[in-house]
């Protein structure tokens, strides 16, 4: 796991976006729709919270059993470690039942962070027993942060993000936008407030961030609740891929002729599968992934 040590610049913005929307896709295609909804509702801040006053290793062991049942693991037992370390956590992925984790001995006195440490370590674990995983380290690290915040534990390794004038500690690979934006897609597919949880204000800062984009991914044409400066923009490409057929067109959305006519493929704002539809006006589609419904206006 990603350190984001005190001192270490911490990027923002959206650079890994496509990999992150990859990672929702894979993720609907390896639990299915009912799956991922099986995940709905969070891990509680109560579950996570772990005071100067408790017991290093107890307390350590307390929330990782919160979060192994929160990941749906019964079987998986953690065995927490602390030990110094460059980077801000690691896990051995065996066959089971147990796992060990290690973490940074400067957790030791940053209790407040050992859950989101342990949610994306844990999650690494629920990756390997599914068989999920990307290729190249970056890319399935980007993948476990993402699996972690749209399962519910991934808002702890948000609000462990701090950056002021004198210091600045960030977890995980995702910037703290790509969590809030992953925070608000989950927020809007199992209709859930996360703001409530965030103990940093840069932390919440970040979400109302992530939150713009992933609104934006619902107001993109064919959707109905696109613009007005994006329904015409849809509109004029629509009429060059009539007049100049098998020539398509661009981001976000694509246009194919065929046998049956025009179509245009874009993706479920949900999970970002790619959809098909045939461009005859208003129509009210589902998603076949994520069975989204779909007020589309072709």
């Amino acid at each position: 796991m990603s350190n984001g040590s005190p001192g270490t610049p911490v990027v923002h913005g959206f650079p890994h976006l496509e990999t992150v929307r990859s990672a929702i896709t894979a993720l609907y295609r390896r639990l299915s729709p009912d799956g991922v909804h099986s995940y709905g509702t969070s891990l509680v801040p109560a579950d996570a919270a772990f005071s100067d006053a408790d017991d290093l290793h107890l307390g350590a062991q307390r929330v990782a059993r919160a979060l192994v049942q929160h990941l749906h693991l019964p079987d998986a037992r953690m065995i927490v470690g602390f030990r110094t370390m460059e980077h801000a956590a690691s896990v051995e992925l065996t066959a089971g039942p147990e796992y060990f984790i290690e973490l940074n001995d400067r957790f030791r006195t940053h209790r407040r962070d050992i859950g989101a440490a342990l949610a994306h370590e844990i999650t690494h674990v629920l990756l390997h027993r599914l068989g999920l995983e990307f290729a190249g380290t970056r890319a399935n690290e980007i993948l476990t942060d993402t699996v972690t915040t749209y399962l519910g534990a991934g808002w702890l390794l948000l609000d462990a993000f701090r950056e002021d004038a004198t210091s600045r500690q960030k977890l995980g690979y995702l910037t703290p936008e790509e969590f809030g934006y992953v925070l608000a897609k989950r927020a809007s597919a199992f209709d859930e407030d996360p703001s409530p949880w965030f103990t940093s204000p840069q932390a919440y800062t970040a979400y109302t961030k992530g939150r713009a984009q992933a609104l934006h991914d619902l107001r993109r044409p064919p959707l109905t609740e696109a613009g007005w400066a994006g329904r015409r923009r849809y509109a004029k490409d629509r009429r060059y891929a009539q007049d100049h057929p098998g020539t398509g067109a661009g981001v976000p959305y694509a246009f194919e002729s065929g046998g049956e006519g025009l179509r245009v493929s874009f993706a479920c704002p949900t999970c970002h599968q790619r959809i098909r539809l045939p461009v005859r006006g208003r129509v009210v589609a589902r998603c076949g992934l994520c069975r989204t419904r779909l007020e589309c206006d072709t």
